[in-house]
């Protein structure tokens, strides 16, 4: 690749060019992904399963989180299963250019459409499972409604989100491949602070909650994509839910990270697989 920095709009049109090669290598590597166990592709359902299964016994019932909160389970399972795309979303998102060094020296193709592949497969996985969790949700007595059709636009706007921001890590893990070792311990703090296990209604209207703290964790992205989630399938789960102009907040936080990581990925295109 010759050593320039393509123009941005054009990178964009050229990038937009190859969406086939986008959607045909996540397809490929969601087929490979799970090729050599038993169970296949069984494990995209299985594996947010089983982490909302501990996280029941732990937060749950050892730690008590599921006091007061109506409906737990479809709380915890909406949760997990949304938390998880963002994770891995990220997680895939930082190896995209350093695990793919190969491909990126042999190639010329926009860059973007690594971690962007790996984002839609991830999409994918998450869509194999919402049949899973709509099947949850009935049978804990959550009907469907008009509402769970707001899931689709909270859907998308976390989908733009967690692409922006795992363009803006595999750039830097292109440099710092030990970015992607640190990266697990950073995402599991954040879910922490999400409010994936525990109702982060209950904890905003405790007074002994500092006002800066009050802020932070209502603009918490992943936390108003949680919550928009939940609003849209859990009936009863109602606005209190949702921190104020949470729609407002998703869509600033979308076109924030999808427009800024787009253009902080961009800047560094001529330098991908060098060095």
């Amino acid at each position: 690749m010759s050593g320039a920095r393509p123009r941005l709009v054009p990178y964009a049109r050229r990038l937009w060019s190859r969406r086939h090669f986008v959607t045909a290598f996540a397809t490929a590597r969601l087929t490979a992904q799970y090729s050599r166990s038993r169970l296949g592709q069984l494990w995209q359902v299985l594996t947010p399963l089983l982490n909302a299964a501990v996280y029941y016994l732990v937060f749950g019932e050892l730690m008590n989180t599921k006091d007061g909160v109506d409906d737990y389970v479809p709380f915890l399972v909406t949760g997990v299963f949304v938390w998880s795309f963002t994770q891995n979303t990220l997680m895939t998102g930082a190896r995209a250019i350093s695990g793919n060094l190969g491909l990126v020296r042999a190639l010329h193709f926009p860059r973007a459409a690594l971690p962007v592949s790996y984002a839609l497969l991830q999409l994918q996985q998450l869509l194999a499972s919402l049949g899973v969790l709509a099947a949850i949700l009935l049978c804990c007595g959550q009907p469907p409604r008009l509402s769970w059709l707001l899931a689709a636009p909270a859907l998308a706007l976390q989908t733009v989100f967690a692409t922006g921001l795992s363009l803006v890590l595999a750039r830097l893990a292109a440099r710092t491949p030990d970015l992607a070792q640190l990266l697990p311990f950073v995402l599991r703090t954040w879910m922490y602070a999400s409010g994936v296990m525990w109702s982060m209604a209950h904890l905003l209207r405790d007074d002994s909650v500092p006002a800066g703290v009050r802020v932070l964790l209502e603009a918490n992205p992943a936390a108003v994509h949680l919550s928009l989630m939940r609003y849209a399938l859990i009936d009863g789960y109602g606005t209190a839910g949702l921190p104020p102009h949470a729609w407002a907040l998703a869509a600033g936080w979308a076109l924030a990270a999808g427009l800024g990581g787009f253009v902080y990925f961009w800047q560094a295109e001529e330098r991908y697989g060098r060095g």
